[in-house]
């Protein structure tokens, strides 16, 4: 948690609604070539939805009702540990799988263009892990969809459809979904009053 004269700027909630909402611009960014001619417009879109949701997420400004008093006291247990060691076991083993599925895009099969399908269908998978570490059920929804967005992109590749075919399903598609759950996520956590 990270404070400044009593008010919260990132709790680990918030820290976590942030990462995914980055690396959903990054799959946009990296991939959007692949939608010509709408590759400057989705690029711009995505950027606007991370800065948007970096607003949305910020906590309630003092005096917003009962959820102000939240702003400025310590964090529950469970929220202090949500990055602790068994996170970054998870956070690990993703990174090995990741490197050793681009090693196997790469060098093995010789198809760098399954790279992203290969990123996508690993990203989802530990979705089910972080989902169990944080026990949290809701992220079996987009780790589903993030890991049959990846699947769909090595299928698509080993049927022989190119390489802009598999990023807009292993690429745009994900980014869309990390957004998205973020955005979900953020809106879900702020008070009624506040929307």
């Amino acid at each position: 948690m990270i404070e400044f004269r009593d008010t919260v700027y990132m709790t680990r909630g918030r820290t976590g609604l942030i990462i995914g909402g980055a690396f959903g611009l990054a799959f946009i960014a990296v991939n959007a070539g692949a939608a010509a001619p709408l590759t400057v417009p989705m690029r711009l879109l995505a950027i606007a939805a991370f800065v948007g949701l970096f607003f949305a997420s910020r906590p309630p400004a003092a005096g917003a009702g009962a959820d102000a008093t939240a702003r400025t006291e310590p964090a529950a247990p469970a929220a202090r540990t949500a990055f602790g060691r068994r996170y970054w076991l998870v956070v690990a083993a993703e990174a090995v799988a990741a490197l050793a599925g681009l090693f196997l895009t790469a060098r093995v099969f010789h198809a760098p263009h399954l790279a992203v399908a290969c990123i996508a269908l690993v990203v989802g998978v530990h979705f089910f892990a972080l989902a169990a570490v944080w026990r949290q059920t809701s992220l079996h929804v987009l780790g589903a969809a993030m890991t049959a967005c990846g699947a769909a992109g090595l299928l698509l590749g080993v049927a022989g459809a190119g390489a802009a075919a598999v990023s807009a399903v292993a690429g745009i598609a994900p980014g869309v979904l990390l957004l998205a759950s973020a955005w979900w996520s953020a809106l879900a956590a702020r008070p009624r009053a506040a929307l």
